[in-house]
């Protein structure tokens, strides 16, 4: 058995139920931590359809974040739910502004981390970054059922 992500009548993504499941599971988290509704709809009769405008906002809110934070426990545990939707949003041809992404984040940083030698924060250069967040949604993308 399996589960369908759909934009627009097009399926992006086609995971076992097992895997749409937790996924699904993990958007509620993530949701509730941005206060924003992530664009993808409940999964009813074996199909989630995808908002993309609501997809869009919830995607470089969810990255914008990431790239706020230099928590190891934090970045360990979101990394993989990260590049899954990069590589979703890659597919529902989801536009990303690296370039603002990549630039050391305005504002309070979140989930800093302070230990012996110092605190954990973002890198300031966001390249290497932006570099690992794509290649790791290009290594989930190319395991991703369509």
């Amino acid at each position: 058995m399996s589960q369908y992500f759909d934009l627009g009548g097009e399926t992006l993504w086609n995971p076992s139920n097992g895997a749409a499941r937790l996924f699904l599971r993990q958007v509620e988290v993530f949701e509730a931590e941005l206060g924003l509704p992530s664009g993808i709809g409940p999964m009813r009769n074996d199909e989630s359809d995808i908002d993309p405008d609501a997809f869009a906002v919830f995607v470089h809110a969810l990255l914008a974040r990431h790239r706020r934070t230099g928590h190891p426990v934090v970045l360990a545990l979101s990394e993989g739910f990260v590049g899954t939707v990069v590589a979703l949003a890659r597919r529902a041809g989801t536009a990303i502004d690296w370039e603002r992404l990549e630039t050391f984040p305005d504002g309070p940083q979140s989930d800093v981390q302070i230990t012996a030698t110092g605190l954990s924060a973002p890198p300031r250069d966001g390249g290497p970054w932006a570099t690992a967040v794509r290649a790791r949604a290009a290594e989930l993308d190319r395991g991703m059922a369509r």
